[in-house]
């Protein structure tokens, strides 16, 4: 069977995937996606979506269909897990809006998947393809082939690698394997009260926390409980059930308790990151998103460095496909990196239960001011290197 030509391929329709085709897209190129699945869907349920990702959302065109159906939190609120107590308050208001020129949001992954799909879906340069199933691949210095399931072969100049933290095609860099942070998570929609507020809550304690906040247009709120798996860290196969999960909650504040009694039970997710690698390129390959540099949550960075990644990527091979993807990678790799290499000890922080380290921390963010931005320059600003939108 001959391969089928596609001049770009990306393989992965998830929102780094969708949103890569549509930033190469807008730029004039052709794209082909391949999603493994039989149709396109997100797992999972809340969204953070920081300024950065506002922005990257206004490059490609989508933001004004995202707003309607997202929430504009007034503030993140950090609490402590076991008493309650307010930490520290960060104002997303007028103040933090001007300072980074776009919002920060919250909303449903599958709101935001839905609206990527509907723009793909009308691009006339974008083919997508979903059941297709990628189990092998050759790279090289001038083109890529891959083949799926059913034996059909592509055969691009330009293949893009958007297939999640268990890519299949980051084999070709690294053979390294995902990083078992030894956390389990819960998480889950309930209906939201008339009086609940539109904040971001997170409440946080030695080896758990909680995160809450409004999505479906603040129909719904998410919620989100993780915790440290004694049975993980004893290493027991089967580890993160709902005794463990009740067990790490017990001692925690009530309305930490009842917000953790709602959350979904039939399932839960280990949470996992890998190390940093020196390069997402190798010939004609190149990652992006989870495939490149996936990373714990704490910084709330995952989606939204994926959706930086696409907006840098089709810019990048617009202006010069030959040099395009070390332009792309030079761009994007330091930012990306410093998410990776900075949410370990952020969720560190968050957990530690050592009484000095507490007294610190807590010291510190009670010092703070809500409008003082000025660890997030480097995080919500335009990146240094990256192209102007």
């Amino acid at each position: 069977m001959s391969p089928v030509e596609v001049p770009l391929l990306v393989v992965g329709g998830g929102i780094g995937g969708l949103a890569t085709a549509l930033s190469a897209a807008r730029h004039g190129l052709p794209v082909h996606v391949l999603e493994r699945s039989p149709e396109f869907g997100e797992i999972g349920a809340g969204l953070q979506m920081g300024p950065n990702a506002s922005r990257a959302l206004d490059a490609l065109g989508v933001l004004d269909d995202v707003l309607p159906l997202a929430v504009r939190p007034g503030a993140a609120v950090l609490r402590d897990a076991l008493s309650g107590r307010r930490l520290t308050r960060l104002d997303l208001g007028p103040a933090f809006r001007g300072r980074f020129g776009y919002p920060y949001l919250v909303m449903h992954r599958s709101d935001l998947l839905d609206v990527l799909l509907k723009h793909c879906e009308a691009n006339d340069l974008i083919t997508l393809e979903a059941g297709r199933d990628v189990v092998s691949s050759e790279v090289g210095d001038d083109r890529a082939d891959v083949r799926c399931t059913d034996g059909t072969t592509y055969r691009t100049r330009t293949l893009v690698a958007a297939d999640g933290l268990r890519s299949g095609l980051r084999r070709h860099l690294s053979d390294d394997e995902p990083v078992c942070s030894g956390y389990a998570a819960y998480r889950g929609t309930a209906p939201r009260a008339d009086d609940a507020s539109d904040d971001v809550v997170l409440w946080i304690g030695p080896g758990l926390h909680l995160v809450r906040y409004p999505v479906r247009a603040g129909a719904l709120v998410n919620q989100v409980a993780v915790f440290r798996s004694p049975r993980f860290h004893a290493g027991e196969a089967e580890w993160g059930g709902v005794d463990e999960l009740d067990a790490a909650f017990a001692g925690t504040c009530g309305p930490v308790r009842d917000a953790v009694a709602l959350v979904g039970r039939d399932r839960h997710w280990a949470i996992h990151d890998r190390e940093p690698l020196d390069t997402w390129v190798r010939g004609r390959l190149v990652l992006v998103g989870d495939a490149a540099h996936p990373m714990l949550q704490y910084l709330g960075q995952g989606a939204c460095q994926a959706l930086e990644d696409a907006v840098e990527l089709g810019g990048r091979l617009a202006d010069d496909e030959a040099g395009a993807l070390e332009a792309f990678q030079r761009a994007r790799h330091p930012k990306a990196v410093r998410c990776q290499t900075s949410a370990r000890p952020w969720g560190d922080l968050w957990h530690t239960a050592d009484p000095l380290t507490v007294a610190v921390r807590d010291r510190m963010f009670a010092l703070r001011a809500d409008d003082d931005y000025s660890e997030l320059d480097w995080l919500y600003g335009v990146s240094p290197g990256g192209r102007r939108r």
